[in-house]
């Protein structure tokens, strides 16, 4: 019988591309299945219009008396386009989306049948608490929990199929009140950022009410043949290949870089940027990414919220527009060894309701002053809660990345560029100076006239930075591929909130001992870069010195998730998240229990799926293909051939035994570190020991025996696509 492998390699000859209709023009269905204040103004009364404006607008709780005329505005505008079914669309702890569907058909009393949608429907309703990650904060038998309205987010019209479902999105909370998601977080972390930025603001401009947090993501994936994929049991299993011997072409020629996007999946993005267009979704840009088969596609900014919503949503997307395409998308932060990974980088800024970036130089000595405010405030607060900013980011998947030649090292860092280096070094040279009204070259900083305003092209790229300045915004680089933006995004903007809180408070013990404003900002300012200069680096982030010199100066090097998720329940991040009414304690608990059961689960589903193939893939293939030798070297034998005219045929037998030797040994005692591990009831506990005991001690091992086979065995033998096909066949 022939294998998948080759059913799949033949099936690709005939493969037809896919006919994608796409617009002339983007703007003629940008937002089309959108319920946009637009289209609201069409289907609502004024006073209703005027409430839902007002919730999205301004942060205002909309009257649920006006609740009944929305919702009727929404049925009317989704049946218009062929809708019968609606959904609260919510992002549960598992990184993905989750919906319920219900129609808008109901029967009356008398038993006649009519379509409604009340309003207490569109606000709240109740999914089913206990069979989602709740971290002990919902037991089996307590199993109620709630999705409620998130006006700030615009309702849509998801397309699967010929079937079509008006979706809102919500947050999700547990029936005692507590965060079942990743939304409400979030969202809390955004009203603290708000106000704290907005006090500070006020020191350079009273007419600023409101400030927001933006984020335009940049979503690495990778693209192959979805008959190659299926193929693959740990594809299938776990968005990773635990087995594979590295090609003998890579992205050594780095050829895929920037390169001709090839015809099959220049029309797969064609077709899901539709599909994203329709939904609102401001995608940009599209390009081959480093390593083969690899590629990205970026937005434009949007409020962080929405921004995250919508990064979800495209995940979503991607993957079911590939079924149709024959391909499959792995979002997976390291499905292939010896390449590139995928990242997903969080460009992140704020803006307030005037129009200003305040990460961006202005144009006058009080804007510039204003940059620096929160410039150095961001730095302060990274440096201060780099650990929580590491935990935010772990995960079983970007534990293969971070730091693996090709993404940002698991130290966190910044990279700032030359430029604002001397900024701020020529404020540092100040300690020890007080600060006068006459100080006015120190005080006025003329930046705009070292730096122009937005900065693109005067600070370098480094790749190896997992934060970098990028001229009018910082660049979050090692959020994970697979990951939900909002997990690092409500970790990003608290500590930058409370760090903004913590300087207003220092400015003014300094303006009611009887200083200028302008010089106690600058005195504060200054001391915040003295305590924090030590997270900044322009270097190699790969390299083993910077590695020293990070420990030298103090900086965590935490390398796996069950430990950097410790993070989450030290004293100081309590202190943090309950401060500003983020989390309380018992979330973030059990959000770390959440994440901690996550990486065991996934672990250990790759220990399972790597012992299967070894055991009834591998096995059979090598046992077969050592016996077409033994039997050709009893026949060199029996013709009277010595042994140096089968020398090489005998040396891949023994070859071939000592692998399987060791691959057996390794899978053997795989197993068994396994069972300990499941014995182990304190959860931390365990996930270390799958960890370390687990992964650590058997994973590579195992992998090196199985690749090694896959070089020596005839390639007819192999079951499993190799990576030269997966990366390199269409």
């Amino acid at each position: 019988m022939q294998s998948l492998r080759f059913k799949a390699i033949d099936n690709l000859e005939s493969v037809k591309e896919v006919d994608v209709k796409a617009p002339t023009k983007i703007t003629t269905i940008f937002g089309e299945n959108v319920f946009t204040l637009k289209v609201a103004r069409q289907y609502l009364s004024d006073e209703a219009y005027k409430s839902l404006a007002g919730s999205i607008k301004n942060s205002k709780k909309i009257d649920r008396a006006m609740g009944g005329q929305i919702a009727n505005g929404l049925r009317a505008w989704a049946e218009s386009k062929g809708v019968t079914n609606y959904t609260h669309w919510f992002q549960p702890l598992t990184d993905l989306s989750a919906e319920k569907h219900d129609s808008f058909f109901t029967l009356k009393g008398d038993g006649t049948p009519i379509e409604e949608f009340e309003g207490a429907a569109l606000i709240q309703q109740e999914p089913d608490a206990s069979s989602f990650p709740s971290g002990g904060l919902r037991a089996t038998f307590e199993a109620r929990g709630y999705t409620g309205w998130d006006p700030s987010s615009p309702p849509f019209i998801m397309e699967v199929g010929a079937g079509k479902t008006l979706c809102i999105p919500t947050i999700f909370v547990s029936y005692t009140g507590e965060s079942l998601d990743a939304k409400t977080p979030l969202i809390k972390a955004l009203v603290a950022l708000d106000k704290a930025a907005v006090d500070v603001c006020q020191y350079f401009d009273k007419n600023v009410t409101k400030v927001t947090a933006t984020l335009g993501w940049e979503q690495e994936y990778f693209v192959i043949d979805a008959g190659l994929a299926n193929a693959r049991p740990d594809i299938t299993m776990t968005g990773r290949t635990v087995f594979g011997h590295a090609p003998a072409r890579g992205q050594q020629l780095e050829d895929h870089y920037f390169g001709a996007i090839p015809e099959r999946v220049y029309a797969y993005m064609r077709d899901f940027e539709n599909e994203s267009y329709k939904l609102g979704i401001p995608l940009r840009t599209r390009h081959n990414e480093v390593a083969p088969s690899q590629f990205e596609c970026a937005p434009i900014f949007e409020e962080a919220n929405l921004a995250v919503d919508h990064n979800t949503l495209l995940m979503d997307v991607m993957t079911r527009v590939a079924k149709r395409h024959g391909l499959k998308v792995l979002l997976h932060e390291k499905p292939f060894a010896g390449i590139n990974g995928s990242g997903k980088h969080n460009n992140w800024s704020i803006a307030t309701d005037t129009g200003v970036n305040l990460l961006a130089p202005g144009k006058t000595p009080k804007t510039n002053l204003m940059f620096l405010t929160f410039f150095v405030n961001t730095i302060k607060a990274v440096h201060d809660y780099s650990e929580l900013l590491r935990a935010s980011i772990a995960s079983a998947g970007n534990d293969h990345r971070l730091g693996a030649n090709e993404a940002p090292p698991a130290i966190i860092s910044i990279f700032i560029g030359k430029f604002l280096t001397d900024v701020l070094n020529q404020v540092e040279t100040r300690v020890g100076d007080k600060f006068d009204e006459q100080d006015e070259a120190m005080l006025k900083l003329d930046i705009h006239k070292t730096i122009p305003e937005l900065m693109l092209d005067n600070t370098d790229r480094n790749r190896t930075s997992p934060f970098a300045f990028t001229g009018n915004k910082f660049e979050f680089r090692a959020v994970g591929s697979a990951a939900n933006c909002a997990n690092a995004m409500t970790v990003l903007n608290t500590i930058v909130a409370d760090t903004l809180k913590t300087f207003k408070k220092d400015v003014d013990a300094l303006i009611d001992k009887g200083d200028k404003k302008e010089i106690a900002i600058m005195q504060v300012i200054q001391k915040y870069i003295v305590e924090s200069k030590k997270v900044l680096f322009e270097g190699d982030g790969y390299s083993e010195e910077w590695a020293n010199e990070a420990a030298k100066r103090g900086l965590p090097n935490v390398k796996t998730t069950p430990l950097a998720l410790d993070a989450y329940i030290a004293d100081k991040a309590k202190h943090l998240f309950e401060g500003l009414e983020v989390y309380n304690h018992a979330e973030l608990e059990a959000r770390h229990e959440i994440m901690l059961e996550a990486y065991i689960k996934k672990v250990q589903i790759e220990a399972r799926i790597m012992g299967e193939l070894a055991t009834s893939v591998i096995l059979p293939s090598a046992v077969k293909y050592q016996n077409v030798l033994i039997e050709n070297i009893k026949g060199l034998k029996e013709a009277g051939l010595d042994e140096s005219g089968y020398s090489s045929q005998l040396a891949i037998v023994k070859d071939i035994s000592k692998h399987i030797a060791a691959m057996g040994t390794g899978v053997k005692a795989m197993i068994e570190a396994r069972k300990k591990a499941n014995e182990i009831t304190d959860t931390r506990e365990k996930a270390i020991a799958y960890c370390d005991e687990v992964k650590g001690k058997y994973f590579d091992e195992i992998r090196y025996h199985v690749d090694k086979l896959e070089l020596v065995l005839d390639d007819t033998y192999w079951m499993l696509p190799k990576y030269r096909e997966m990366l390199f066949l269409r």
